[in-house]
């Protein structure tokens, strides 16, 4: 089977073509690699977006909060025998789907301790 330049200048420049995303749902573009789904349901959706909406403004909250969420994932360990690591468990905190509402919601409980507050909170870093 013979090809033609003319092909294979097409079938080039077809691979370099980029569409933004309202071109895209309007035309027949196959995704490869990936499955096509058109219904996404985020069930916790919601949540996150509560936990985005709350805001800081009494000092025992934010202490409670700060105590409560820690600064670096507990679950990380290294597992040491005779002064030698046998084992190192990586941070498995990022695996939580609610992983940046909640650190974020620590952060701004520490901002308000600073900021508002006039608080050391080297305490809680």
């Amino acid at each position: 089977m013979k090809v033609f330049d003319n092909t294979t200048k097409k079938i080039f420049f077809a691979s370099w073509v980029s569409l933004n995303p309202t071109e895209a749902s309007h035309a027949n573009v196959i995704q490869l690699g990936r499955p096509v789904s058109k219904l996404h349901i985020d069930i916790l959706q919601p949540l996150r977006h509560w936990l985005d909406r709350v805001q800081v403004r009494d000092r025992q909250l934010a202490h409670r909060l700060c105590q409560y969420i820690p600064a670096q994932c507990p679950f990380e360990r290294d597992l040491k025998l005779f002064g030698k690591t046998l084992l190192h468990i990586p941070p498995m905190c990022k695996l939580n789907p609610l992983y940046e509402e909640v650190v974020s919601l620590r952060f701004r409980a520490l901002c308000y301790l600073a900021d508002e507050c006039g608080e050391d909170v080297s305490q809680y870093c």
